[in-house]
């Protein structure tokens, strides 16, 4: 019975450590990938918008900023035809999947010269050819003590 006990413990323990690897790997996998899109974007490659799905969905820090893919190709164009688009280095993410890996989703803070700090949400599908991103969302990081500031700055604009 011991012995039986011991097998099971170390059983479990091993099932542990591979799903703990497993998920490393996979984590490393997501940071790559969605590294390489900021990236894609810091250098206006339009690889960028091949990392989105067909049915992806992007939401920018403006209220009227929601676009499916290909509308969202169109907006950007004039950004992407400089060498730069947009840049945004993430300081911290962290990723969470499904229990069969095939939906990932993730937040981020980022550092970005032209809004400052950054905070995003994603959500990546994991297909045959790869990760593909479903959905993004990004928002300016507005610390609690100037709130209402911001508050005040968007209602005087808002009236405009």
């Amino acid at each position: 019975m011991k012995r039986l006990l011991a097998a099971l413990v170390l059983l479990f323990g091993l099932t542990g450590l591979v799903h703990a690897e497993t998920d490393a790997v996979l984590t490393k996998q997501v940071n790559a990938f969605v590294d390489e899109w900021h990236d894609d974007a810091a250098n206006a490659r339009l690889a960028y918008f091949d990392k989105m799905a067909k049915d992806g969905v992007y939401i920018g820090t403006d209220r009227t900023e929601l676009w499916r893919r290909d509308e969202f190709k169109t907006w950007a164009k004039k950004y992407f035809d400089r060498k730069s688009a947009w840049s945004f280095k993430a300081t911290r993410r962290n990723v969470y999947a499904s229990a069969d890996k095939s939906l990932i989703w993730f937040d981020e803070l980022l550092d970005t010269p032209n809004m400052g700090p950054c905070m995003a949400s994603g959500v990546i599908r994991k297909t045959a050819k790869g990760f593909e991103i479903v959905h993004y969302q990004l928002s300016m990081a507005v610390p609690n003590e100037v709130a209402d500031q911001v508050t005040k700055l968007i209602k005087e604009h808002a009236k405009k």
